[in-house]
């Protein structure tokens, strides 16, 4: 089953398994890069027998789980599910892309779809079917990575800044963000922004009774350990703007209710005494309503959900976040700006607050390093697609059909309690509990929102909301049979918006929005933006840290299906039985790969595990009376998200050393553990560590962790290095996050969505947070919430679900082995012509190595980043750039790279390294080579002047892949001007 012993048959524990390439084979042989005869060829370069020689050889013995592929090592048993309590891994048997669909199918089929309109945040939306089928359902935009190199990013970048100016023109602000997590994770950021203007000395913040409940518990979960008072009350009653403390107020307009609220005298009254007015607001409602800018609000944020995502019981969607100008440096997340390339062409590109925790660490304005850009994108192409004209009458359809109800139930006798209103009805009715009226729409196929305490009922209307529907809602009141017709006549009449609360003024006039309206050019120009965007479709990405893995078409396939995406987070248990069932096994699955506990699937970012992982610390310390137990140890080697995590958890940060060598400073490390012994709460290790080590030493380190009383936190972030072989538990780890968009395959998506699991030791259970709505999905004593949805972006899990099916438990393990493999084949394919800075002591390396470009600055005057540039001109996505170590670049090739894709990438580097060796031979000066002036572009090539000291060839042909299939970067060096 495995390809352990480089054959063409693999011995599995004694058992000889014949290797097939059939449509019902076990995935892993698809998955997997190098075949069996160049996995021979490659151990050979490696200098090592097996993979499993290589393996028993690099890892530490002390962190080897019980059962796992190395010499020596006792077969695991199968079991029927449940960790075994040796640590063994349980056995399961992989599925052929045919029978995981399948078997996947039927368990979703035990989903119900029925039409919700509980509202909530989430509202069913069309998705236009050719932007399903030419973004969600496209490699081209779902395999590239986060647009920090624009040479190789145009399309994406063009994309998101149309998704910001959406946001913009209709919250009516200057500056918004090219996305965040969710609705409640951006008020959150809104609070923290207030919070920090005011330098954290006012330390008040006011929420309206009336917002989302998931937004309210945000905040509460939020503002605990930034030592935020939050009150939430009625800000006609409740709030006092001159109260000196208070840094900032929420409201919300649509509301819970749905109630529209015009706040220009409240946001008047709180400039005048410096209190920052957040409002979260509707971008469809925004279409036909005043502004909240024009209200004069500072910060508006909300969800794109209904700009053509589907609900996906909670996710993934794209929350916006827009400022004034006064805030635009305050913003959390990334901003997307327009620069000017080396020859004076304009160009996109990352802007401001992007990747500010690696640079400012424990003092950035927030943990969020990712983004949901795929869905931008996609609410970006919905509003092209639709344009100004077609987004006002899906607006004003929804207020009809709203304001059609709300006529048909005032006839029926029921009491409306919302005056004015965009989509949503809340009502109470007469004679009737509001338990009975859910009953009879759900009888009728419809879900509803009521709350029970105040027996009230919520109706939703969408873009999706038929007559029928209306009509049967009328039915389940008490009416019979409705002329919805009539009603909507007279509703057009009595219910109209007044005229304060319409938007004046047109938006979305830039051509863009008006050019694409038909299914050809919106289908070119999608196609057109993909043709300037590297990913996965044309090669390898090498991003160190990353880990940019193959995407399994067959566990993206679930993504389309109804029973995956038309499902809301808030429908009865009875409705969602097959996701239950998905997040039940699937968090069986992470507690098998780690070893751990429990499992919290709520966090939909690798960050947002951070944060929740280290809430569930201080929760434990403060269960025991050691509240005081606030320090958090931070190696010098550990992520910027690390540091800036901890903080947003109100931890003190105190920074580890490494050795020269790349592992934690024993000697430091003692020395910082005896200073804060009394109020160490964890430390946040990696592992293996950025620098592409197994520290031999990591569970000495942890053990001095907790012999001095604190936790040890596990950063997943290189757990494909780990699966099947060791996991947090064998390190000593207490709780970890899992990067699921990194080991297990879902889409980085060109800069999100994600997915970042927790799993916990058992002690650590009880603090797992909770949702408001939906499934309880927290410990005995959660610490709060901290996604929007009780599973996070549940449609995505799916993906992973599907991979680790397909791939079965010694699939995940060869996936580890082959990852490690091929990183220590291309680092021997260039370790005599860079420098690679940390290796064992075998010198071998992980999961990933780095390359010192450094030494060239002094003798050619390269730098790393002309290397990465150069190496576009071969056609590859460049390494991680001076991340962990500056000048240098670290590569991880992934176990899903072929030979061939790995040869083409060391004979890139080669070829660049014989480059600099003509600058350093005179052959070129050292302002004018082709690295100093990479990439090339085609505009570049083909100008009639070419002054060069080398020729167009070399410029932009320098390799025969390059001659065979040409990838052009589009900008050449682009240099900020915002």
């Amino acid at each position: 089953l495995r390809r352990m012993l480089a054959s063409g048959t693999a011995t599995v524990y004694g058992t000889t398994v014949v290797r097939r390439h059939t449509a019902t084979d076990a995935f892993h042989n698809r998955h997997i890069g190098p075949s069996a005869s160049q996995t021979e060829e490659m151990l050979k370069i490696v200098g090592y027998p097996t993979v499993q020689a290589m393996m028993t050889s690099i890892l530490p013995p002390a962190i080897v789980r019980p059962g796992a592929p190395v010499d020596g090592a006792v077969a695991p048993k199968a079991t029927d599910g449940g960790a075994a309590t040796d640590g063994t891994m349980a056995y399961a048997a992989p599925m052929s892309e045919t029978q995981a669909l399948k078997h996947f199918s039927s368990m979703m089929g035990r989903n119900k779809v029925l039409k919700s309109l509980i509202g909530h945040g989430y509202y069913e939306s069309i998705t236009p079917p050719v932007i399903l089928r030419n973004i969600l359902e496209n490699p081209g935009w779902y395999t590239p990575y986060t647009p920090y190199q624009a040479e190789i990013s145009q399309g994406r970048l063009e994309s998101l800044l149309n998704y910001q100016t959406v946001v913009s023109e209709l919250t009516g602000l200057s500056v918004a963000n090219a996305s965040l997590l969710d609705q409640a994770t951006a008020a959150a950021e809104a609070m923290s922004l207030a919070f920090q203007f005011h330098k954290k000395k006012r330390c008040t913040f006011f929420v309206a009774s009336n917002c989302f409940p998931s937004t309210i518990e945000m905040l509460r979960t939020r503002a605990a350990p930034l030592k935020i008072n939050v009150i939430v009350g009625d800000v006609r009653k409740d709030l006092d703007v001159e109260n000196p403390d208070l840094c900032g107020i929420l409201t919300q307009t649509p509301d819970a209710t749905g109630a529209l609220h015009d706040f220009t005298d409240l946001f008047a009254k709180a400039k005048t005494n410096k209190v920052i007015s957040a409002v979260g607001t509707d971008l469809l409602a925004s279409c036909i309503v005043k502004s909240v800018g024009s209200m004069g609000a500072d910060v508006a944020m909300g969800s794109a959900q209904r700009f053509g995502i589907p609900l996906g019981f909670g996710g993934p969607h794209a929350a916006f976040f827009a400022v004034t100008k006064d805030f635009q440096r305050s913003m959390p997340g990334r901003i997307v700006g327009v620069s000017k390339d080396a020859e004076g062409n304009t160009a996109i590109r990352l802007a401001l607050q992007t990747r500010e925790q690696h640079i400012k660490r424990e003092k950035a304005t927030s943990n969020v390093c990712t983004a949901q850009a795929l869905l931008a994108n996609m609410s970006a192409m919905y509003a092209i697609y639709h344009g100004p004209t077609g987004l006002t009458e899906i607006a004003d359809q929804i207020r009809q059909h709203a304001a059609t109800l709300a006529v048909g139930l005032e006839t029926a006798e029921a009491t409306v309690l919302c005056k004015n209103f965009f989509d949503t009805i809340t009502f109470k009715l007469n004679g009737m509990t509001s338990d009975e009226y859910t009953a009879r729409c759900l009888e009728k196929g419809i879900n509803v929102f009521h709350d029970k305490a105040a027996q009230t009922v919520s109706v939703s209307i969408d873009e999706a909301t038929t007559d029928q529907h209306i009509a049967a809602l009328l039915e389940a009141a008490g009416m019979e049979n409705p002329n919805v017709a009539e009603i909507a006549q007279l509703a057009a009449s009595s219910k109209q918006l007044p005229a304060a609360l319409r938007r004046e003024g047109s938006f979305l006039q830039h051509k863009v929005f008006n050019s694409y309206q038909t299914e050809s050019e919106l289908m070119r120009y999608i196609h057109r933006l993909q043709r300037k965007d590297y990913g996965l479709t044309h090669g390898m990405i090498p991003l160190g840290s990353c880990t940019m893995k193959l995407n399994p078409a067959a566990t993206m396939l679930p993504m389309s299906w109804p029973t995956v995406g038309n499902i809301h987070p808030m429908v009865p248990e009875s409705q969602c039985r097959g996701y239950e069932a998905m997040c039940i096994d699937l968090s069986q699955k992470l507690r098998e790969v780690t070893g751990l506990a429990a499992v919290s699937l709520q966090p939909n970012s690798g960050a947002q595990g951070e944060y929740a992982g280290l809430r569930c610390i201080s929760a434990y310390h403060q269960s025991k009376g050691e509240g005081h137990r606030k320090v958090c140890l931070v190696p010098m080697s550990a992520h910027g998200t690390n540091p800036a995590s901890a903080v947003l958890c109100g931890m003190d940060i105190v920074v580890v050393a490494c050795t020269k060598e790349g592992p934690i400073d024993l000697v430091d490390l003692e020395a910082k553990i005896a200073k804060h012994q009394k109020d160490l709460s964890c430390i946040m290790i990696t592992y293996p560590s950025t620098y592409g080590l197994f520290d031999k030493d990591v569970k000495k380190i942890t053990s001095m962790i907790h012999g001095a009383g604190g936790q040890v936190y596990f950063d997943g972030a290189n757990l494909n290095a780990l699966v099947g072989y060791s996991g947090p538990k064998f390190v000593g780890g207490d709780v970890c996050h899992m990067n699921l968009h990194k080991t297990f395959s879902i889409p980085h998506g060109g800069g999100g969505p994600g997915m970042g699991p927790i799993a916990v030791a058992e002690h650590l259970a009880p603090f797992l947070p909770n949702a408001i709505y939906g499934a309880k999905v927290g410990g005995s004593q959660p610490f709060g919430q901290v996604s929007q949805a009780a599973h996070g972006s549940a449609s995505i899990l799916s993906i992973s679900y599907m991979l680790m099916l397909m791939l079965g438990s010694e699939g995940l393990a060869a996936c580890t082995a082959y990852a490690i493999l091929n990183a220590n084949y291309l680092k021997k394919r260039l370790e005599n012509a860079y420098s690679v800075l940390y290796k064992d002591e075998n010198g071998n390396c992980g999961h990933e190595f780095i390359i010192d470009i450094k030494p060239f600055k002094k003798t050619a005057g390269i730098e790393a980043e002309d290397v990465a540039k150069r190496l576009m001109d071969y056609g590859f996505h460049a390494p991680t750039l001076a991340f962990p170590v500056v000048g240098t670049l670290m590569i991880e090739p992934t176990e899903s790279e072929s030979k061939a894709e790995l040869d083409r990438f060391a004979d890139a580097l080669l070829s660049i390294r014989a480059e600099i060796a003509n600058i350093e031979n005179g052959v070129w000066t050292k302002d004018d080579n082709p690295l100093v002036k990479s990439p090339h572009t085609m505009s570049t090539v083909t100008t009639e002047k070419w002054d060069r000291a080398y020729s167009r060839q070399v410029a932009a042909f320098p390799s025969p892949h390059s001659k065979m299939d040409k990838y052009w970067p589009t900008v050449s060096l682009s240099l900020i001007h915002i």
